[in-house]
C-alpha cells in the first residue's frame, strides 16, 4: 500500500528537476554556452583569476572535466591563461572582457536564490529540510549518484574554506576521469 503523500512528493521532487532542467536551458541557450562553462565563468567572476585546480575544487569538477571547459572558454574569447613568472608551470585562468561582460550579464543560478532563501530561514528549519531530503535520498536508494552543488553564494559554495565539504578530484577513478572528459557537453 502507498502512502498517500507519495505522489505528492514525487510531483515536488519532479517540479524541482523540471524547473532546474528548465533554467539550465534557458541559460545555455541565451549565452550559447552549457551550464557547467558558465559556472565556470561565474566562479572566475566571484573569485577572481584561479587556477584550474583550484577552479575545479570551487565547481565540484574533475580538474579533466575542467580543461576541457577552460579549452572551450578559451576558443571563444572567454577566458585566458597566462603562465606565471617565474614559475612558468603554473597557469592561471582569468576572465577576458568579454568573458567579464557575459559573467556580470548572467542572472543568478536557481541555486542562489535557493541558498539566499534558506538562509533566512532559522536554523533549525535549515537542519530540518536537509534531514529530511537526506532520508528521501536514501529512500530512493540514489544515495551513491554523484552530484556536485552547481555554485550558491558565498562561504556555501567556497569549498577552499571549508575543505571537508569539496570532494577532491583526485578522488575519483581513472575511468570515471576519462569517462567526463570524453563528453563533449561541459
Amino acid at each position: 500500500m502507498t502512502s498517500p503523500y507519495a505522489e505528492n512528493i514525487l510531483r515536488s521532487i519532479r517540479r524541482i528537476t523540471r524547473a532546474i532542467d528548465l533554467h539550465s536551458r534557458e541559460l545555455s541557450a541565451r549565452f550559447k554556452l552549457t551550464v557547467p562553462q558558465l559556472v565556470c565563468l561565474r566562479q572566475l567572476y566571484l573569485h577572481g583569476p584561479s587556477t584550474a585546480g583550484h577552479l575545479s575544487r570551487l565547481v565540484f569538477l574533475s580538474q579533466a572535466t575542467v580543461t576541457g571547459i577552460l579549452d572551450r572558454l578559451e576558443s571563444r574569447d572567454l577566458i585566458r591563461r597566462e603562465r606565471g613568472r617565474p614559475d612558468r608551470r603554473k597557469v592561471t585562468i582569468a576572465l577576458t572582457d568579454k568573458g567579464q561582460e557575459i559573467a556580470e550579464s548572467m542572472p543568478w543560478p536557481l541555486q542562489e536564490r535557493f541558498a539566499q532563501r534558506l538562509s533566512a530561514l532559522p536554523e533549525e528549519e535549515q537542519a530540518d529540510i536537509d534531514q529530511v531530503l537526506d532520508r528521501i535520498v536514501h529512500m530512493m536508494a540514489v544515495q551513491d549518484v554523484d552530484a556536485w552543488p552547481i555554485v550558491g553564494a558565498g562561504e556555501w559554495t567556497d569549498p577552499c574554506a571549508q575543505p571537508a565539504t569539496a570532494p577532491e578530484p583526485a578522488a575519483q577513478t581513472a575511468t570515471s576521469q576519462t569517462a567526463s572528459s570524453k563528453k563533449r557537453l561541459p
